[in-house]
């Protein structure tokens, strides 16, 4: 397969060459260059996307697939535009958040969406969801039905993850000592790995699968995601007896804090500084990560043990240097403050209580 890939050159994109490399595909990357090297083995294309012939070149080329990653609309237009007649299929990464309710548990690919964002340009985050949606809608329109495929991609994580939010949890628990964690054990998470979802767009690439799709991986309760970072972080194997763990089970060295004295103390919630990544306090957000992955299931999708990404994260993690400022979580002093504060609350209540 001759393959574009609109990116190539940061996270998702460089898997996705990597995985089409390996599986015998001429792969080019077309990017700017700015986010890093495409994978050896790879072509590189520099383009610019935000000029309106930034794709002249890959549109006099014959394409058997491209994948985009692209947020921003305007550039999706274009691509859409100048390779509607180079490429025979057209494979869009798309979110979740392009859902209009982030509410409802088990949501499939065919709920109402958000309004499409008019410009050509997201201008924040705030406007990632309804960029998404234009996105969505360029291809739509651009490829007729069996010719794309719209791959709405849930919270992403493993090797690389500089968000932090996959690999805070692992890194702290090994780091021992007492870790401070949002007591919402029966709070959904879902995660999926980098790897299984760059290896799952190759597939979709080669098998020409139409459709729209949620790329998610498993839910499971906050405190099973703890349970799986602090078994990641000590190098234990699955076992029986972990598959077994009941839901609610914290792992021993957890301490659990109420969300409204965490929030009172400037605790953010999800991601970014002063963090507890993952968690979620309002109930109209968690539906985000208990979407139903049953239609990418059937067509292919295959995901590796939430240990297995936690404990690569780690690795990863400390490669690049656990002391590093990250992008999620807090730091080992400001936990051990909250700690004294938590400790100093729980000592004012009356005994029995």
């Amino acid at each position: 397969m001759k393959l574009l890939i609109l990116g190539g050159t940061a996270w998702l994109g460089h898997h996705t060459a990597v995985a089409a490399l390996a599986e015998g595909h001429d792969v080019t990357c077309a990017a700017r260059g700015s986010s890093g090297e495409p994978p050896a083995g790879a072509d590189f294309l520099r383009v610019d996307r935000d000029a309106d012939d930034g794709l002249a070149a890959a549109a006099q080329e014959h394409w058997d697939a491209v994948i985009d990653v692209s947020r921003q609309p305007g550039q999706v237009r274009r691509s859409v535009r100048d390779l509607r007649a180079a490429a025979g299929f057209y494979v869009f990464v798309s979110t979740g958040n392009v859902y209009a309710s982030q509410r409802e548990f088990g949501q499939d690919e065919d709920a109402p969406l958000l309004a499409p964002l008019a410009a050509d340009v997201m201008e924040s985050m705030e406007s990632y969801g309804p960029a998404k949606v234009a996105c969505e809608q360029a291809v739509t329109d651009g490829f007729g039905d069996g010719s794309h495929a719209i791959v709405r991609a849930g919270l992403i994580g493993g090797p690389g993850d500089t968000s932090g939010r996959s690999g805070y949890w692992p890194v702290r628990f090994a780091q021992g000592g007492s870790v401070l964690v949002p007591d919402v054990p029966n709070q959904p998470t879902q995660l999926i790995d980098v790897r299984d979802l760059a290896q799952w767009l190759v597939l979709v690439a080669e098998q020409r699968t139409a459709g729209v799709f949620n790329a998610v991986g498993e839910t499971l309760p906050f405190s099973r995601h703890l349970a799986e970072a602090a078994s990641a972080a000590g190098g234990r194997e699955p076992d029986a007896r972990d598959s077994r763990v009941a839901d609610s089970a914290l792992p021993p060295i957890t301490v659990p804090a109420p969300p409204q004295w965490l929030s009172e103390q400037g605790v953010n919630q999800w991601s970014g500084p002063r963090s507890l990544p993952l968690w979620l306090e309002d109930p109209d957000w968690h539906g985000m990560n208990a979407r139903s992955n049953a239609r990418a299931h059937s067509a292919g999708l295959q995901l590796r043990p939430l240990r297995q990404t936690l404990k690569d994260a780690l690795a990863w993690e400390e490669a690049a240097g656990v002391g590093r400022p990250r992008g999620a979580g807090l730091t080992l002093a400001e936990e051990h403050d909250l700690l004294v504060r938590l400790a100093d609350a729980d000592s004012l209540l009356p005994d029995g209580t």
